[in-house]
C-alpha cells in the first residue's frame, strides 16, 4: 500500500476537512501536526501533502526523498517548492483550488483592529484597566492604497469603497481601464501610492522582483500616521527597516499576518511593538479554505492514482 504524509496540520483538522476515507485500501495516511525539520522522517513516504509554504521543498530536500512519487500542495502557487528540481526528476507536483475571500477579510480585520485599538481595549476590559482610554480613527474619508490588484487586492479595494475610502491601486501589470472597472484610481507609480495613502495593503506575489519591494526608502515615503498591512508574504517588506520605522514612530502602525520566518520567534519585536497587530498567518485558516484545500488534495491523489494527474504545477507558470 502507498503511504502519504500530511504535513504541518497545526490544528489537527486535515482529515476532518478532506474525505481521506476515499483513499482507504490504497493509501495509508499519516498526519504530522508539528513541523518536520529532518527530511529523513519523510523518506519512507510515497506521497507528501504540503500545507501552503509551512515546509520548504528545495532541491536538496527533494533529493533526500528518493521514494517520493507525488507532492501535493494546497493552492496553485507555492514558492517553497523548487518546481524545476521536481521536474528534473520527473516528480509531479499538484495543487488545489484556493479560496480568495479569507485573506482579504483578515486584512480588513487587522485594519479595524489598528484604527479602533480593538486588541488593546478588549484586553483592558478583561483585566479591569481604566475604561475607554484610546481614541480611534475613522476609515471613511481615508485613502487606501492597494498594492497588487489581483483577486485579493480587488476584494480589499471593494471593502475600502464600502467603508467610504478613496482607493488608489498600483501593480506592474494593470491598466487604467481595469482599475476604473474596480472603482480604483490607478497610481502613477508605487512611490506615489505610498506617499498619498493613509493605509497601504500589500497583495503581491513574492518573486525576485517583489522581494523587499517595501524597503527603508519606501517606508520613509509613507505618512507618519500611515498604516501598513501585509497579509501576502513577509519578505515583500524589508523586516529590519519595518521594525526600525515602527519603533521610531515613523509610520503609525502595521497589521501583519506573514513573516520572513514562521513560526515567529518568541523574542521577535513584532510580538511586543505597541503599534503592531500581529496574527500567526491566519489569512487562509478558515473552514471554507480548508474544505477547498484538503478536498482538493484528495481529488489530486485520486487523479494521480488513476494515471491522470490534475492541476500540475510547472516551473514556467
Amino acid at each position: 500500500m502507498l503511504t502519504c504524509a500530511i504535513l504541518d496540520d497545526y490544528q489537527g483538522v486535515a482529515t476532518r476537512f478532506g474525505d481521506f476515507d476515499r483513499l482507504k485500501g490504497r493509501v495509508q495516511v499519516t498526519v504530522f501536526r508539528e513541523a518536520i525539520a529532518d527530511a529523513a522522517a519523510l523518506a519512507p513516504f510515497d506521497i507528501i501533502v504540503a500545507m501552503r509554504e509551512r515546509t520548504a521543498f528545495d532541491a536538496a530536500r527533494l533529493a533526500a526523498l528518493p521514494a517520493l512519487k507525488l507532492l501535493v500542495t494546497t493552492g496553485m502557487r507555492n514558492a517553497a517548492i523548487d518546481i524545476a528540481a521536481a521536474e528534473r526528476r520527473g516528480l509531479p507536483v499538484c495543487g488545489t483550488e484556493g479560496f480568495a475571500g479569507s485573506t482579504a477579510e483578515l486584512a480588513w480585520g487587522l485594519l479595524l483592529s489598528l484604527t479602533r485599538n480593538i486588541p488593546f481595549e478588549a484586553n483592558a476590559l478583561r483585566t479591569g484597566a481604566p475604561w475607554q482610554t484610546t481614541v480611534g480613527r475613522d476609515l471613511n474619508g481615508m485613502t487606501l492604497g492597494v498594492v497588487g490588484l489581483g483577486k485579493l487586492g480587488a476584494r480589499v479595494a471593494s471593502y475600502g469603497r464600502a467603508f467610504g475610502m478613496n482607493v488608489l491601486g498600483w501593480s506592474r501589470n494593470n491598466t487604467p481601464e481595469r482599475a476604473a472597472a474596480l472603482g480604483v484610481t490607478l497610481a502613477p507609480d508605487l512611490d506615489g501610492l505610498l506617499a498619498q495613502s493613509d493605509v497601504v495593503s500589500l497583495h503581491l506575489v513574492l518573486n525576485g522582483e517583489t522581494r523587499g519591494i517595501i524597503d527603508a526608502r519606501r517606508l520613509a515615503l509613507m505618512k507618519p500616521d500611515a498604516l501598513l498591512l501585509n497579509t501576502a508574504r513577509g519578505p515583500l517588506v524589508e523586516e529590519a527597516a519595518l521594525i526600525a520605522a515602527l519603533a521610531a514612530g515613523r509610520i503609525g502602525g502595521a497589521g501583519l499576518d506573514v513573516y520572513d520566518h514562521e513560526p515567529l520567534a518568541q523574542d521577535h519585536p513584532f510580538r511586543t511593538l505597541p503599534n503592531v497587530v500581529a496574527t500567526p498567518h491566519l489569512g487562509y485558516v478558515t473552514d471554507n479554505s480548508y474544505r477547498v484545500f484538503y478536498g482538493g488534495v484528495v481529488e489530486s491523489i485520486e487523479a494521480w492514482l488513476a494515471g491522470k494527474p490534475i492541476r500540475l504545477l510547472t516551473a514556467k507558470a
